[in-house]
């Protein structure tokens, strides 16, 4: 097991990223943080494979006006090749009738390490 604060450090850096690019509106940054065979199971329980369908995925939520989304984490597991993290995650956007709203849930995270130190996500689900 790693060092719990080493590994929270590393899963802040890769939050702080993935919301940089769904904020900026950016689906294909957003896809890039995804390992090329990741796993992605959405809300809609779709089982979406890769990145290129993962960037699909997020330029229609973008169009639907989403953002401000953020993560907090709730819990991490790791050792020197992966990491299991749970975070609370919010979003803004316009509820039915237009007004403003806030959308939350959980997401729970797999993060495999790159060789160069940094992490992508091989598996993402979201409720």
């Amino acid at each position: 097991m790693m060092d719990q604060s080493s590994l929270r450090g590393q899963v802040e850096v890769a939050y702080a990223a993935w919301n940089a690019a769904f904020n900026e509106g950016d689906a294909k940054a957003l896809a890039a943080l995804y390992a090329s065979d990741a796993t992605f199971l959405p809300a809609t329980h779709e089982v979406i494979q890769g990145p290129a369908l993962i960037e699909r995925f997020f330029a229609g939520l973008f169009a639907n006006g989403l953002t401000a989304h953020t993560l907090d984490l709730i819990a991490l597991h790791g050792d020197s090749s992966t990491i299991v993290a749970a975070a609370k995650w919010t979003v803004q956007g316009a509820a039915p009738d237009g007004s403003a709203a806030t959308f939350d849930g959980v997401a729970t995270h797999l993060f495999e390490r790159q060789p160069g130190g940094g992490l992508r996500l091989k598996l993402h689900t979201f409720n």
